[in-house]
């Protein structure tokens, strides 16, 4: 068998041609990565500043997620072997890296042994053996894995050297790999504000290429979710002599509050070529971008994501780009280290038939849609509970209902005449600004209907559990609302907390997001 070192990698073989792994790969499929929980060496710093080891094999995961951002890194213990979980995770994935570290210690089955078991379940997945040793302290191996790489240890450099490999090479013969192409140094890159005629069609494709299914949106929905006059501003880096669009990044400003004066600013999406990526381009129209934000007069906050219109609430919770953009200044905990759900917000999703009864739990309260005169009352009644909460822009949403047909879409709760709660509902094709704003329920199927800015008074004690009795009230109004209207499924956005109370009432959670943002 004939051996290829490059650049401290040896490619044993491809039997199974499955190298680059982007020819098996799809926006939205999973590579899970199966690394040993060993516990690497100290570094001299390390020690001296009393930190903790990190895992060996994160700057593996992080240089895969360069290529392919949906990556599911979880480590095995050799001595418990292959577990149920593990075995939910290799079905859910649509490529396999299994990393041997070297041969059994201490009485510990055989990695290798681990990695045979797991060939097993990949069934017709390919599976992908690396090897953080040398081979033949492992035995022969070629006969089992048809696709083995060797590194000679798990230093940042071979992992990464690793993975360029994986993505990067181009298979000579078998056995043979070349060495990945040299990357481009990072550079400054043009940025343009984008052209709203010619430009919606390769932007909406760069757009699948970089996010998972679960987003991707129609030509004519994300063509109006862009074109928004006076409120959004748009950028491109193309390619020299080709203008390809290698970039884009989208902007938006909304009003914070009732005052007319105080405005949010959003970077709601940045987006790169995964052919293109590490080259300087992101960074180009970040920091242009966020110039311009806070060149707008007004501009008090930045969010990284979008309140309205919604493109992504905020960065998607595991997103591979996370510490990219902390080390931008955006202030980005490790959940981890973060209290409870502090950076949280989910998106929910719910069939009405798995809603539960409600019976009639505070039967002194009323609650029904809103009538015309009422309409100044609940301005109000957002404009002073959004501000205690820092909901920012939720104003806004409702104030856009004036002098139209949808202020019936306002689900009130009243005790004794004085508004409670409110939220607002919305469904596709009846003119609703928020169902214009709001993407997600109508992307999901024809069915679904919206509820946004849930908004619950400050004055309800939290005696006997109240609140989320009104809660549980007010949703069931929306509810009904949408039943009479064709709908089926609601979807709820952007909720901060409440995980077991939602999910004790049917929901699922849809998508899960960093709430992140800057102050100007």
């Amino acid at each position: 068998m004939e051996l290829t070192r490059r650049r401290g990698i040896i490619s044993v073989h491809d039997s199974q041609s499955c190298i680059p792994l982007s020819n098996q790969l799809e926006d939205g499929d999973i590579i899970l990565l199966l690394t040993p929980g060993i516990v690497p060496e100290v570094s001299p710093l390390n020690r001296a500043l009393n930190d903790p080891p990190s895992d060996p094999f994160e700057p593996l995961g992080k240089a895969l997620a360069r290529y392919h951002p949906w990556v599911h890194h979880v480590p095995y213990l050799p001595r418990n072997g292959i577990t149920g979980t593990h075995v939910v995770h290799i079905r859910l994935a649509a490529v396999v890296i299994f990393v041997v570290s070297g041969p059994p210690r201490h009485g510990q089955p055989s990695q290798v042994a681990l990695a045979e078991i797991t060939r097993a379940l990949c069934e017709t997945r390919p599976q992908v053996i690396l090897t953080c040793c040398e081979l033949q302290e492992l035995g022969p191996l070629e006969k089992s894995f048809p696709t083995i790489l060797e590194v000679p240890g798990f230093i940042p450099s071979d992992l990464e050297a690793a993975a360029g490999v994986l993505f990067g090479s181009r298979i000579l013969s078998p056995g043979r790999l070349d060495p990945p192409d040299t990357m481009p140094s990072p550079r400054a890159w043009p940025v343009e504000v984008w052209d709203g005629n010619r430009d919606v069609s390769e932007v909406l494709d760069l757009w699948c290429q970089c996010l998972p299914k679960t987003f991707h949106l129609g030509h004519y929905q994300f063509q109006s979710l862009l074109r928004r006059d006076g409120y959004a501003m748009h950028y491109v880096v193309r390619e020299p002599g080709t203008s390809q669009i290698l970039g884009f990044c989208a902007t938006y400003t909304t009003y914070a509050d009732s005052g007319g004066e105080r405005l949010l600013g959003s970077l709601a999406a940045l987006l790169v070529r995964p052919s293109h990526r590490l080259r300087g381009i992101g960074l180009s129209l970040h920091d242009h971008a966020l110039r311009q934000l806070k060149k707008i007069r007004g501009v008090c906050r930045l969010q990284l994501g979008s309140t309205f219109p919604r493109l992504l609430y905020g960065l998607p919770i595991d997103s591979p780009c996370e510490d990219w953009f902390r080390h931008r200044g955006w202030p980005i905990t490790p959940l981890d280290l973060v209290s409870g759900s502090e950076q949280e917000v989910c998106d929910w999703f719910l069939k009405f038939r798995d809603w539960p009864t409600t019976g009639s739990m505070l039967s002194e309260l009323t609650f029904r849609h809103c009538m015309l005169p009422e309409f100044d009352l609940v301005l109000e009644f957002v404009d002073k509970e959004s501000r205690k909460k820092d909901k920012l822009g939720w104003y806004d949403q409702y104030a856009k209902l004036a002098n139209t047909m949808n202020i019936q879409d306002i689900v009130l709760g009243l005790e004794g005449g004085a508004i409670i709660a409110v939220a607002l509902t919305y469904v596709k094709n009846t003119g609703s600004p928020a169902a214009e704003d709001l993407p997600w329920a109508s992307a999901i199927a024809d069915d679904v209907g919206g509820v946004t800015c849930v908004c619950v008074s400050d004055d309800v004690p939290n005696t006997a559990n109240k609140r989320d009795a009104v809660m549980i009230r007010l949703l069931d109004s929306c509810i009904r609302l949408l039943t009479e209207q064709g709908m089926s499924k609601v979807f709820i956005d952007a909720v901060k907390g409440g995980d077991e109370g939602f999910q004790s009432m049917g929901f699922q959670k849809w998508a899960r997001y960093r709430d992140v943002w800057r102050v100007v």
